[in-house]
């Protein structure tokens, strides 16, 4: 087998009862499972603040047209970096546009130590990322045949790819290109030991105890 690919929580951790996705308390329970990093989600509050969040509604308020202050459960982009860039992977997924200026900030406040990506399934969000600085390392997420077509038109570092679209041609034509290879959401043990012998560079599930326990 390659060496093994990074080991990411989805969303810190999906599978555990009473543990919110996307909460400091699903990031720590990743990574005490023994997972090298997380994903997580960040949108924009009607201030211009950065918070992590999946959907675009928390409960009846929309995420884009409420002040941050009012979004009192719902971490903030910056606090992320700052409690986990020294010893965490980042899977950085942006929902919308407009956050650029956010990530790039933080990314220079707290610059992460075990390596992360910025990701989006927007071409043009991650394009004008690299756009602003050449040297962030982005990610363009594909769920679909047409999305993942798209892959060797931008300037990424990674391509990010459902697992419905991953066969081993396609980690090779990736790697041979020079990039990297995340899978995702990959929640079954021998679907897990399958890609990390295909030679993946990470692995995303909603179940990173099962995750380290196979591959740890």
């Amino acid at each position: 087998m390659p060496s093994l690919p990074l080991l990411l929580g989805h969303r810190g951790t999906r599978a555990t009862t009473g543990v919110a996705e996307n909460s400091f308390a699903s990031f720590d329970l990743a990574l005490e499972h023994g997972c090298s990093g997380f994903e997580f989600d960040v949108r924009r509050a009607a201030c211009g603040t950065a918070v992590v969040c999946h959907d675009a509604r928390v409960g009846k308020a929309r995420v884009a047209k409420t002040r941050a202050k009012e979004l009192t459960t719902l971490p903030r982009l910056s606090h992320v970096l700052e409690n986990y860039a020294q010893r965490a992977f980042l899977d950085i997924e942006l929902k919308v546009k407009d956050l650029e200026s956010n990530v790039l900030a933080a990314l220079r406040e707290y610059p992460p130590k075990k390596g992360y990506v910025v990701s989006s399934f927007l071409p043009e969000v991650v394009m004008e990322l690299e756009a602003r600085n050449a040297s962030v390392s982005i990610g363009i997420i594909c769920e679909t045949p047409g999305q993942l077509a798209t892959w060797r038109n931008l300037r990424v570092d990674y391509v990010i790819a459902h697992t419905s679209l991953v066969d081993d041609r396609l980690v090779r034509s990736v790697k041979s290109a020079g990039l990297r290879i995340f899978v995702w959401t990959v929640n079954d043990a021998e679907d897990m030991v399958r890609f990390a012998r295909w030679g993946v560079d990470g692995l995303i599930s909603d179940d990173p105890k099962l995750l380290a326990h196979v591959l740890g």
